[in-house]
């Protein structure tokens, strides 16, 4: 009986926590731990013991709906980006003037490429077809049939253009209607091109103050067209040719370089109004041929190591405004014939070993300036060359005049004179070739003057010892 009843209480009360919808929902509304707790009294009262029941199961029919919540939703990728715009249409191809200047802007497209150092900007202006506007560039119409505009001028005077391959190949010589091309004080390096006496209207080269190397460059020589030739201060060496001097220019200027060699003697050949040797180291006499280079206008032989006695010859250039022989080793007197150059106006012997008297004949010059005769071993001046000393013409000082301030030491003229001294044509220092009772066509030279073009006054040729010209 006694088992009979506890099984039969244990089975009421399973009946009544399962099946009781009310009984459930208040469990669920005040959570588990209190169902939890209430099923343990209610089995402690009736069957007098402690125990634990397990909850009602989520999937039973009729039971709690205690479900968890359901995940988050996954993301989605996100959509793929459109795709590039189709690319711009090509540029239209540029438009030239002119075959000739299509040919010549991509010469100097890429000459633009070697210049690394570009100070003044020349490069900024490169763009575009019309090249004629560029800075540096000048076009004119050829002088042919065709009338066609092309390149005819390049200044590059001053650019100060610089880069470690700036060289003239590849542009000079490709520029084929070129007349003119100026490059004074860039860094141009190398040699000129072979080819540039194939250059059929150059006529004005200048190349001075660059870095330019080698022997005298033989191409000018067949660049038949110059008139205008400057190669001052680069880095040539070894000798002139003689065929420099029967190029048909009117300007030659080959100082501050590294010639070295005696004057050639066809020098009278020349037909340049201008020529400037000095600063290099030429030896030996000034040639006598000198006298038959009627155009000249002004010559400069300055610090060289000439030698030997003045050429009474030099007389015959009567159209001479500058003659500059200082700085050398000259010796002997000065010819009286430099009393025909009526027309000089700057003579510069100074720093020589030229003796005896100063010719009066020099000092009554109509047009002389300034007449440079210091550092040599002069021993006398007349009353005109006094004069000249007075208006600060004449420049005698540190001679061996008496009566004149700032004179050697007698002791130093003393050992001077103490070697024998003499010049091969010693009769001739006294001839004045421009006198109306004597002919200096005795020796072949024509006085008839000639009407040439030039500097009324000032000198042209002493811009060239400076390197920079505008």
């Amino acid at each position: 009986m006694g088992a009979f009843s506890f099984f039969f209480a244990s089975f009421l009360l399973f009946i009544s926590l399962n099946f009781h919808p009310g009984l459930c929902r208040e469990a669920a509304d005040r959570g588990s731990d209190e169902v939890t707790s209430t099923g343990r009294e209610a089995i402690e009262i009736i069957i007098g013991g402690g125990g634990t029941i397990g909850a009602p199961s989520p999937n039973y029919p009729g039971g709690c709906q205690c479900t968890t919540p359901p995940p988050p939703p996954k993301p989605t990728c996100p959509p793929p980006p459109p795709p590039p715009p189709p690319p711009p249409p090509p540029p239209p191809c540029p438009k030239f003037e002119n075959p000739l200047l299509e040919r010549d802007y991509h010469t100097i497209q890429r000459f633009a490429t070697k210049i690394e150092k570009d100070p003044s900007c020349y490069k900024k202006t490169w763009t575009g077809t019309n090249i004629c506007k560029y800075k540096g560039f000048t076009c004119e119409k050829l002088p042919d049939k065709s009338k066609l505009n092309a390149l005819a001028a390049i200044d590059f005077n001053g650019a100060n253009f610089e880069g470690k391959d700036l060289r003239l190949d590849d542009f000079l010589e490709k520029l084929s209607e070129l007349a003119i091309f100026h490059a004074n004080s860039n860094k141009f390096t190398g040699k000129i091109p072979r080819t540039i006496s194939t250059l059929p209207y150059l006529y004005e080269l200048d190349l001075s103050n660059n870095m330019l190397d080698g022997d005298f460059p033989m191409e000018v020589i067949k660049a038949k067209n110059l008139t205008f030739l400057d190669l001052r201060f680069n880095n040539f060496k070894g000798m002139v040719p003689r065929d420099a001097f029967n190029l048909d220019v009117d300007v030659l200027f080959i100082n501050n370089n590294g010639f070295t060699q005696m004057l050639p003697d066809n020098i009278g050949n020349t037909t340049a109004l201008f020529l400037t040797f000095a600063n290099n180291n030429f030896t030996g006499q000034i040639p006598s041929s000198i006298g038959k280079a009627k155009n000249l206008l002004e010559v400069l032989f300055l610090n060289n190591q000439l030698s030997g006695c003045l050429p009474p010859e030099i007389g015959y250039l009567n159209k001479a405004t500058v003659f500059d022989a200082g700085f050398n080793w000259l010796t002997g007197q000065i010819p009286y014939s430099f009393g025909c150059l009526m027309k000089i106006e700057i003579l510069n012997l100074a720093v020589n070993e030229l003796y005896g008297a100063v010719p009066e004949i020099v000092c009554k010059l109509p047009n002389i300036a300034n007449l440079s005769l210091s550092y040599n071993y002069f021993t006398q001046v007349g009353p005109e060359c006094r004069k000249l000393i007075k208006e600060n013409k004449l420049h005698i000082q540190k001679n061996c005049i008496s009566g004149v301030p700032d004179q050697r030491p007698e002791t130093e003229c003393a050992a001077f004179f103490s070697k024998p001294r003499h010049c091969p044509y010693e009769k001739l220092m006294k001839w004045i070739p421009c006198k109306k009772d004597l002919s200096w066509n005795a020796v072949g030279t024509n006085l008839e003057e000639k009407k040439i073009s030039g500097p009324a006054s000032g000198s042209f040729t002493y811009g060239t010892l400076v390197p920079h010209r505008p």
